[in-house]
This record gives structure tokens, sequence and C-alpha cells, in this order.
């Protein structure tokens, strides 16, 4: 016990940060890797969009973490009424971006209630135009 390892005392804070990097088997991403990720990411999302938006829906980027690997989407416009929402979020979206970016562990999704049933319904095919 007398190694501060296993008694936690006379430990350096780079001691501290060195043991649970190697308890946890990765170390942290440096600022270019997590540009790089989040750019690769963006990237795929940027791909995807065209499609969703054939049929007046967008695909928007909510949060990622890219350490952890969990990204949550959310669909909006007509895709709020649209009742294949949650296969084109887990066959699709979860699907591509999975098998694109080998770094992505989980893929979070959901749909932009906010909006009007009637008026997503109205969007229909091609007709939604994003805020960007």
């Amino acid at each position: 016990m007398a190694d501060g390892v296993e008694s936690g005392m006379d430990m350096s804070a780079e001691d501290i940060e060195a043991t649970a990097e190697a308890a946890s088997g990765s170390s942290p991403l440096s600022d270019a890797e997590r540009g790089e990720r989040l750019a690769a990411l963006m990237g795929v999302i940027e791909l995807m969009r065209p499609a969703v938006q054939s049929d007046g829906g967008d695909l928007a980027l909510v949060s990622a973490d890219v350490e952890t690997g969990v990204v949550e989407v959310q669909l909006q416009g007509a895709c709020s009424s649209c009742a294949v929402s949650s296969s084109t979020l887990q066959g699709g979206v979860d699907r591509i971006l999975r098998g694109r970016l080998d770094w992505v562990t989980e893929v979070i999704g959901g749909v932009d209630d906010s909006i009007d049933p009637f008026a997503s319904e109205s969007m229909g095919r091609g007709g939604y135009v994003p805020s960007h």
C-alpha cells in the first residue's frame, strides 16, 4: 500500500488523471481529434439531409459527445406527422452514422413536435424549407 495508487495518498493530479485513463482504457481526445470527429459527423449529416428534405422534412444535429460517441439528432418539418419517422431514424440515420463513423456508439433521435400536425402534413413532399 505504500505505492500511493492503492492508498490514494501522495498522488499528483497527473498521476490521478493517468490512473483514471488507464482504468477507463482510453485517453481523452485532443482538440484536433474532437474537431475532426465533429467535422466528419457534420459531413455525414449533410449527406443525409437532401433525402429527408425531398420528403418535406429536415435532419438537424441537436448535440454530439465525440468522446463517448453519443449523437442526438432531430427530424423536423413534415417528419413530425410522418408515420415512418422512427424507421427513418433507426433504419437510416442510426445505421448510416454508425456505419460511417466507427466512434459513434449511440444515436438518440427525436421528432420536432412543436409544429402543428396539420401544418406538418401540408408540407407534404418537398415543401419544407430549412430555416438555416
